[in-house]
């Protein structure tokens, strides 16, 4: 894939993240800095220029969707576009008619995009299933959690979990499929999900995604991020269902989904074990504090990450975000 054909797909995806119009400022300055990130990558393309190009609306699908001649490529577009749509939410009408008016400009038939939008819907499903959309109210009587509250599960346990989590979404980052990035985002929310349940609280959607949020985990750029990672390292290819090329460039990613979401895991286990003390500052510093070691911690899971990512399916995903 040339350079060009790389800056009309994540042209796509940038115009699918803002084709709601919903994003907050905070949503945009994570997407800023995931294109100055990704710009800097060698050989890939000018990525901050895009994104000012997005903004102020020099650039759209009809004329993205042209530089396009591959067939594959047009519907890796597709794909992307969709995903990154679903990334906040079940699809919005102005998402709807965004992605339609795309699928037109690419040449796609219904007998192409068809199967996407479900596979897109299905994984919404999961990130609904992940924790409950209000928070569960508990039994008449009971006490509320306590600052500090004891886990009812063992600190090896949740240690446990975490790393499991890590090396799961680690072995999806490795997969070529769309399904298998759009997953590792419920995962992280039943992770965390899990670890506040053990502390004695009871979390909701709302919650995990302004944590995240906080974190600068954004939803939306988390998907861009790893798509364009995928795209610009060489990890998207025409074998659907197979490795294909540059793991050792998705590995040394500064953003690998394994020590995101180990990092992630550590700290909603000092979060909610010391009763939700933590300012958003603190969050933040303590999240960036515990990126480097699990960046380190990465390189020793390596085997584990790619063994799992070899007998990995869609149903087995879906059964872990359910608690299956």
């Amino acid at each position: 894939m040339t350079p060009s054909e790389q800056q009309a797909i994540l042209s796509i995806a940038l115009l699918a993240a803002f084709a709601d119009g919903n994003n907050d400022e905070r949503e945009r300055e994570e997407i800023r800095r995931l294109a100055e990130s990704l710009g800097s990558a060698p050989g890939a393309p000018d990525l901050p220029g895009l994104y000012r190009e997005v903004l102020l609306k020099r650039v759209d699908a009809s004329k993205a969707a042209a530089a396009l001649g591959d067939a594959t490529h047009r519907q890796l577009a597709y794909e992307m576009a969709v995903c990154v749509c679903d990334a906040d939410g079940r699809t919005t009408e102005a998402e709807r008619r965004f992605l339609a008016g795309l699928a037109g400009a690419l040449g796609l038939d219904a007998g192409v995009t068809d199967p996407l939008d479900r596979q897109a819907e299905s994984v919404a499903e999961l990130t609904e299933a992940a924790a409950p959309a209000t928070p569960v109210p508990p039994p008449a009587g009971a006490p509320g959690p306590v600052i500090a509250a004891q886990p009812r599960v063992a600190e090896a346990e949740l240690d446990r979990t975490i790393l499991n989590t890590a090396i799961l979404n680690g072995a999806l980052e490795l997969l070529p499929q769309s399904w298998a990035s759009m997953a590792i985002i419920p995962l992280q929310i039943r992770m965390v999900y899990g670890i506040g349940k053990a502390h004695g609280y009871e979390l909701d959607q709302g919650h995990i995604r302004e944590l995240l949020a906080t974190l600068g985990i954004g939803l939306t750029s988390q998907y861009l991020e790893q798509f364009g990672r995928k795209l610009i390292g060489g990890l998207l290819g025409k074998a659907a269902g197979k490795l294909v090329g540059g793991m050792g460039k998705a590995a040394t990613g500064v953003a690998f989904s394994f020590a995101t979401t180990y990092a992630l895991g550590q700290l909603a286990k000092r979060y909610y074990g010391g009763g939700r003390q933590m300012t958003s500052a603190m969050l933040q510093e303590t999240y960036a504090g515990l990126l480097g070691p699990a960046r380190n911690l990465q390189a020793d899971y390596l085997p584990q990450i790619r063994e799992r990512a070899g007998n990995l399916d869609m149903g087995q995903i879906a059964a872990l975000v359910r608690g299956n």
